[in-house]
Order: C-alpha cells, then sequence, then structure tokens
C-alpha cells in the first residue's frame, strides 16, 4: 500500500514522503495512529492544503519533546522486582513499567513511547530509548533491583553477580571466624586442665601424717 506521511517515521520517512508499506503495517499502525494517510490523489491533494498546519504543529510538538528531552535524557530510575539468587526476574519489566518509572519520578513519559526490543527479565541496569517525538529521542536507564539497597549498589556500578560473590564470602568468613571462636575455646579449656593447681591435702591427711 502506498501512503503519504504526515509526520517523520523512523527507517520509512519525512513527512510529505510518499511511501509504499505492507497493508498490515498501513491498517494497523499508520492510519489508525494517524501518521499516515493512504495516498490517493484527495489525499494528496488534502495533504498540501494543511502542510503548513502540519509543519506548525510539528514544530511546536517538537520543541515541546526538545525542552522534556534535555530534563530526561540520562536520567535513572529504580524498578523493584523479585527475582531469583542468580538475578533472573520473577517476571519482566515492560513499556508500561518504565513509563510508570518515569512518571512517578515527575517526567511525563506514556508507555507507547518507550522502546524495548524485548521485555528486561533480569535484574542490572538496562539502557532504554524513549522516544519523545519522531524526531526527538533520549536514553534512560532503568535500575532493576530487589531493593532500594540494592539498587544503590547497583548504580555505583556493582553487578548482581558481584554483589551475590561479596554476600558469598562475607558468609564464608563469619563460619570462618565462627569455627576459629569455637577452636581457640577448646584450646584455652584444655590449658585450664593441664595447667590447673593441684588439690590441696585434707586436714584429716595432716593430722594422720602427725600422728605417725
Amino acid at each position: 500500500m502506498q501512503v503519504i506521511l504526515l509526520e517523520r517515521v523512523a527507517k520509512l520517512g519525512q513527512m510529505g514522503d510518499v511511501v509504499s508499506v505492507k497493508d498490515g503495517y498501513a491498517r494497523n499502525y499508520l492510519l489508525p495512529q494517524g501518521k499516515a494517510l493512504r495516498a490517493t490523489e484527495e489525499n494528496i491533494k488534502v495533504f498540501e492544503e494543511q502542510k503548513a498546519q502540519l509543519e506548525a504543529r510539528n514544530l511546536e510538538t517538537r520543541k515541546e519533546a526538545e525542552a522534556l528531552a534535555e530534563k530526561l535524557d540520562g536520567q535513572q530510575f529504580v524498578v523493584i522486582r523479585s527475582a531469583s539468587d542468580s538475578g533472573a526476574l520473577y517476571g519482566s519489566v515492560t513499556t508500561r513499567d518504565a513509563a510508570q518509572a518515569a512518571t512517578e519520578a515527575g517526567f511525563s513519559v506514556d508507555r507507547k513511547q518507550v522502546v524495548l526490543i524485548r521485555p528486561i527479565k533480569e535484574l542490572g541496569l538496562h539502557q532504554v530509548t524513549v522516544r519523545l517525538h519522531p524526531e526527538v529521542e533520549v536514553e534512560i536507564t532503568l535500575n532493576v533491583a530487589r531493593s532500594e539497597e540494592e539498587a544503590e549498589l547497583q548504580a555505583s556500578g556493582k553487578s548482581i553477580q558481584e554483589l551475590a560473590a561479596e554476600e558469598e564470602a562475607a558468609a564464608e568468613f563469619e563460619i570462618a571466624e565462627l569455627f576459629d571462636d569455637i577452636g581457640a575455646a577448646q584450646i584455652e579449656e584444655g590449658e585450664d586442665i593441664e595447667g590447673g593447681e593441684a588439690e590441696a591435702p585434707s586436714e584429716e591427711g595432716e593430722e594422720g601424717r602427725e600422728e605417725a
């Protein structure tokens, strides 16, 4: 199907371009979202008549997007999720979760603006693209962790594997210290027995020797 684009569409063309696309892509995405019109003579004429208005509206929305982009670009948002010790999530983080995290932090982001190739299914720091406008994109980071404390550690540059290794090392150290304490206590007990004072003779024993 041939369509005329009403705005810039990534990997497809600029506003006013007439392009050929698959019928399903046009019917399910471009046409219902107002991004394009069927490239009929009548629609092309309508576009030419409204081109100045469309360009003015596009410029206005782009300026708004650029203003938001300056504040949003590079931001990091924490998403708390349950996960296994290996870091695999019990579920996944979706575009809706990303938009919600940004919105709760004071940024107006719609889930349709979040670009995820696939849902996030593991702990860690994940780079995500947010398309604020056909011509304006920013990168944000989703810090997916099991707790706020873990999120802070991940933000400092530690991976879930490093955190797990540190916890394991700390546990092993505690166990080693426990065994050291037990061993030291046993040694001290043995020294007390070996180096203990001999029992003093009883009064009866002393009297018997004097009579003898």
